[in-house]
């Protein structure tokens, strides 16, 4: 997740999982540094979920949020968290990874402005200045939610803000940001005092998406361990829905540090978005989202979706 969410960072000693008998170890990388996102592993090891299918989790946050599926495709972790649009690019570059399960069944990702401000709706942008963290994908994004309201991306001027999203449109520093996660950025500047207006990709234009997926290396989808993590994930979540404020008890035991207002409400905005059966895999989905990525120049073709997801038995 962003920088400007964390407002301090913890050792990866935290997330150490205590030696079980007869267990078997498994290498998770996350996508970010831990948050409401990860809700359904945390509480999976410490309510005991993890324990049940007799795995020994090791979660590691990255330095760089790239790295992960880089890193299991290398061979070098069994799994990875990371996001459906990355997936894509990076097996259309030749990465020998597959989608074996979802985690946010829907996008965060969103065009958000001051609520106070001028711009009431997306044709307010032209001539604007919009802030992004990372090109590539967000700047796909934009351009097809500007087209809808006869906004070229040309007639904006994008500006690199490095991660500092709410922050610049603090400052004055540009007039919105794409890239803003739904259930963070909005509830960073309600607590500011400086409430926000939010656009929503899926509302103008893109096709829907998952935003936080787990990769496996392709040639490895017979690990029984996967099925397992699979297995302890659904459980998670299924208690995560059943008992909301116990699962944040679980998730805050070993990160005191996310004990605040910004992550609690994002705990609870998080929570509809997970994916309760996180094996399932909408086929035509991905398809269609494989097309528009190809209209976006994205990627050079949309593969068949079985070269990059699965759903595992």
């Amino acid at each position: 997740m962003r920088k400007t969410l964390l407002t301090s960072l913890f050792g990866l000693g935290l997330l150490a999982t205590a030696p079980a008998q007869a267990h078997d170890k498994f290498t998770l990388l996350l996508d970010w540094f831990v948050n409401p996102d990860h809700a359904p592993f945390i509480v999976a090891k410490e309510a005991g979920f993890f324990d049940r299918h007799e795995l020994l989790v090791d979660m590691i946050a990255p330095a760089d949020p790239n790295d992960p599926p880089k890193l299991v495709a290398a061979g070098k972790a069994d799994a990875a968290i990371t996001y459906q649009p990355q997936l894509h690019v990076q097996v259309g570059q030749g990465l020998p990874l597959r989608r074996i399960g979802t985690v946010v069944a829907t996008p965060l990702n969103s065009l958000v402005v001051l609520g106070s401000g001028p711009v009431k709706s997306l044709a307010d942008l032209k001539g604007k200045k919009i802030g992004y963290s990372v090109g590539g994908f967000e700047d796909a994004l934009l351009k097809t939610m500007l087209e809808g309201y006869g906004v070229k991306l040309s007639d904006v001027t994008l500006v690199n803000v490095n991660f500092s999203l709410s922050p610049a449109i603090f400052a004055g520093q540009v007039d919105g940001v794409i890239g803003a996660f739904r259930n963070f950025e909005l509830n960073q500047m309600d607590i500011a005092g400086k409430p926000g207006r939010a656009f929503y990709p899926e509302d103008h234009g893109v096709p829907l998406y998952d935003e936080l997926i787990l990769v496996a290396h392709a040639d490895k989808l017979k690990d029984a361990r996967l099925s397992r993590l699979l297995d302890a994930l659904e459980e998670a979540t299924a208690y995560i829905h059943n008992n909301p404020e116990k699962s944040w008890q679980h998730f805050i035991k070993n990160n005191k540090t996310l004990n605040d207002e910004l992550n609690r409400r994002a705990w609870r905005d998080t929570i509809p978005r997970f994916a309760q059966s996180p094996r399932a895999l909408d086929t035509r989905r991905y398809a269609r989202f494989a097309d528009y990525l190809v209209k976006q120049g994205m990627i050079k073709q949309a593969l068949p979706v079985a070269s990059y997801a699965v759903e595992l038995p």
